[in-house]
């Protein structure tokens, strides 16, 4: 059976394509570079592809506000697009910038007359947050996170705060099982409540990834691509590190989804 095919998004901005492409690629898959200009001159272009991927980055230089901009263009100019790759039972995957693209063009969660439920704000320390992170997996619904249970991964964002419109949309994504990843914390201690910067940016419920509701749309704040092979972990040299990369597990669950 062929490897499934990857259109992985490029815009003006965008820098972790390259890194996502060989992670994909180490997983199976068979990555293809796409410019969003090129996608919006052939919005038929994603029909030969089973799995999108906005990887992460600087899209337009985040003017506005992060990945604002190619939200918009997706929302005003792709919508149909988006919603026809979807309903074909096909993966879509944001990492980082790409989350903060799906998200604020409706493309993860809906965006209805009332606003969009959830949003992605600047961290709370009021800065850019570089750091590794240790994450746990809080459903079994997300195609992209099957068979995990944690994770280890590095973040790199100024706008990762998931906050959601109201409290009852948050507890609604919570009960449908769309709060699919979220920060953790070493001390036990902390009643559920992991504090900075275990929780790079305050997010609620310390949530750093959400999935659509048929688990076949990701969007996650760490950065998976960074760490597919053991010398990428910052204390690899120690033996810290375990044989794969935790986010290698990503892209093989995805591209195992066509096996």
């Amino acid at each position: 059976m062929a490897a499934p095919r990857i259109l992985i998004l490029r815009a003006p901005g965008t820098n972790c394509d390259q890194e996502t492409a060989h992670a994909f690629a180490l997983a199976g898959g068979d990555p293809e570079l796409i410019h969003i200009n090129q996608l919006l001159a052939e919005p038929q272009l994603p029909e030969q592809f089973q799995i999108l991927c906005i990887p992460g980055g600087f899209s337009y230089g985040d003017d506005v506000a992060a990945g604002r901009i190619l939200a918009n263009q997706m929302k005003l100019n792709l919508a149909d697009t988006m919603q026809e790759f979807k309903a074909a039972d096909k993966l879509i995957l944001g990492v980082c910038n790409g989350f903060q693209v799906l998200i604020k063009s409706g493309v993860l969660l809906p965006d209805n007359t009332a606003g969009a439920p959830a949003t992605l704000a600047w961290n709370d320390s009021g800065r850019f947050e570089d750091r590794w992170v240790r994450l746990r997996v809080d459903s079994d619904r997300c195609v992209f996170l099957r068979g995990s249970e944690s994770l280890y991964l590095p973040v790199a964002h100024a706008e990762g705060k998931f906050v959601a419109r109201a409290a009852n949309d948050l507890d609604q994504f919570g009960q449908s099982g769309q709060l699919v990843l979220r920060y953790a914390s070493t001390d036990p201690s902390t009643n559920g409540h992991v504090p900075y910067p275990e929780n790079p940016n305050g997010s609620q419920a310390n949530v750093a990834g959400v999935c659509d509701e048929t688990g076949r749309v990701f969007g996650l704040m760490p950065h998976p691509e960074r760490f597919v092979d053991p010398t990428q972990h910052p204390r690899w040299t120690r033996g810290e590190a375990s044989e794969v990369g935790d986010g290698l597990a990503v892209f093989k669950n995805a591209v195992e989804f066509f096996a």
